[in-house]
């Protein structure tokens, strides 16, 4: 049940933050954006991380992974709970969600090519562990 919950959340943050870097703050997506990513925050902090860097990742790779997975998870932190902050009637202090929602596509996009190397070119099916078993075959 907890993979399976991580995985929707995972894939339904990133599309909901591609809806709204696309068309901007709209209240149903921002509440369902804002929602979902700090229900996946709060389950990695309760229940811990369920990645990890994989038997074929070395050194500086393998020694960065924890930490840039909790960096990532902090980023989905912040921008889900400044959605939430902005949706409750009140203003940020810094930059926008507009700005908030580039800065963490383009780390999402980053973190999605650092997996998409480790699957191709380390073949250690770091994809298979975050899609769906439905598109496995895909794989």
């Amino acid at each position: 049940m907890r993979r399976k919950t991580t995985i929707t959340l995972h894939w339904l943050t990133l599309i909901l933050l591609v809806l709204l870097l696309a068309g901007g703050p709209a209240s149903g997506l921002s509440w369902a954006f804002a929602i979902c990513g700090l229900l996946q925050c709060a389950m990695a902090l309760v229940l811990g991380l369920m990645n990890g860097p994989g038997p074929k990742l070395e050194g500086v790779f393998r020694a960065a992974h924890p930490w840039l997975s909790r960096i990532m998870y902090a980023a989905l932190g912040l921008v889900s709970a400044a959605t939430l902050w902005v949706m409750l009637g009140n203003k940020l202090p810094g930059p926008g969600l507009p700005e908030l929602y580039f800065y963490l596509f383009s780390a999402s996009a980053l973190h999605g090519i650092f997996h998409l190397w480790r699957h191709t070119a380390l073949g250690d099916g770091a994809l298979r562990r975050i899609t769906p078993k439905s598109m496995h075959g895909m794989l």
